[in-house]
């Protein structure tokens, strides 16, 4: 694909400076760009490369103040980094799903739906009863279990597994290994200390926009739903567990695990290993770092938790602040110990 840059320019809504006739025919980091690559300057560690690279055009900030002449074409943008994630998007979407129609062998029940402008991998398997839209992509080897609704634009990678009930909205993406749906952790434990298994009859529901990372797991709701909200992004190798609620446009990051019936909201962050306990409520905008155990709800927005069991960041810092001088504060009481028995000595 090739596009001018004026062309490129119109679509994300920027200014020219330079020539905007010369051809743009893949994207480029500004540090390796060469003739009729697009690249962009969003960190101004990185501004000395706009002077020196080979890109055809950058895509800057309307409020750059140029510390000298550059040969690449500038498209100025509100907000570089979004303006270049919308191209990746766009340059995804062309590229990795471009594919259409269908391999064989593929399933799919008579009484499912599927609108215009799909693509079914070979050896996928769509049950009975669903209803799935346009423009949706099924790689090779996923699994849709029946009465199952997935919206317009939403991309299933491959071995991807969805449970019968579950709901995806529109455009989201759902990467390799994912299941969706999977039985919550329920069992009554019973008089002889065996455990009766507790029939999970709710589903999982995902809003618009959501991603979800390979190899995660989200269960399905005891009774009701499992809701992941608009926007939230779920990285690889994470367990939500039944009845869970993620907020709008929150992100969770690998290896973490949520515990059942828990409510996390919106905007929320939460970093690389970090566990939940069940029934618990986290405010909007909370941040949990990395290998951070919560053990009770949140309830002031914007708070910085760290720490296991994780409290504010600033009385963690300060703890660990205190633990890190723990020899050192031994040494010295044991010297005012000494000192202090010698003073009694008759």
């Amino acid at each position: 694909m090739e596009f001018t840059v004026g062309q490129i320019a119109e679509v994300l809504r920027g200014a020219v400076e330079g020539d905007a006739t010369q051809r743009i025919d893949r994207l480029a980091k500004i540090e390796e760009g060469q003739a009729g690559s697009l690249s962009f300057l969003a960190n101004l560690k990185y501004e000395h490369h706009l002077y020196t690279t080979g890109a055809t055009a950058v895509i800057v900030s309307r409020t750059l103040e140029l510390r000298q002449p550059t040969q690449a074409a500038l498209i100025r943008v509100d907000d570089p980094y979004t303006s270049f994630t919308t191209l990746l998007e766009f340059y995804q979407q062309a590229t990795r799903t471009g594919k259409r129609g269908v391999e064989e062998p593929a399933y799919m029940a008579a009484s499912s739906r599927i609108g215009e402008n799909h693509y079914r991998g070979a050896f996928s398997y769509i049950g009975e009863n669903c209803e799935i839209g346009r423009d949706v992509v099924i790689f090779p080897h996923v699994f849709i279990g029946d009465r199952v609704k997935i919206g317009d634009g939403t991309i299933l990678y491959a071995g991807a597994k969805v449970y019968a009930e579950t709901v995806i909205g529109s455009r989201c993406t759902i990467h390799a290994g994912a299941v969706l749906g999977s039985d919550g952790f329920g069992f009554a434990p019973q008089p002889d200390g065996s455990y009766r298994t507790i029939p999970q009859i709710g589903n999982v529901v995902l809003q618009d926009n959501v991603s979800i990372g390979a190899n995660a797991t989200i269960d399905c709701a005891t009774m009701g739903s499992t809701i992941i909200r608009e926007g939230a992004k779920i990285d690889n190798l994470v367990q939500i567990a039944h009845n869970v609620e993620v907020g709008r446009h929150t992100v969770i990051a690998s290896q973490s695990g949520v515990s059942g019936s828990t409510k996390i909201g919106d905007f929320c962050v939460l970093a690389g290993q970090t566990g939940l306990a069940g029934h618990l409520t986290l405010a909007n905008r909370t941040t949990v770092t990395a290998q951070s155990g919560v053990g009770k709800s949140v309830k002031e927005e914007g708070v910085l938790l760290q720490g296991s069991p994780a409290f504010s960041l600033r009385d963690s810092l300060r703890a660990n602040a205190v633990f890190r001088h723990l020899p050192d504060l031994e040494r010295r009481l044991s010297q005012l110990e000494r000192s202090q028995s010698a003073t009694e000595k008759p």
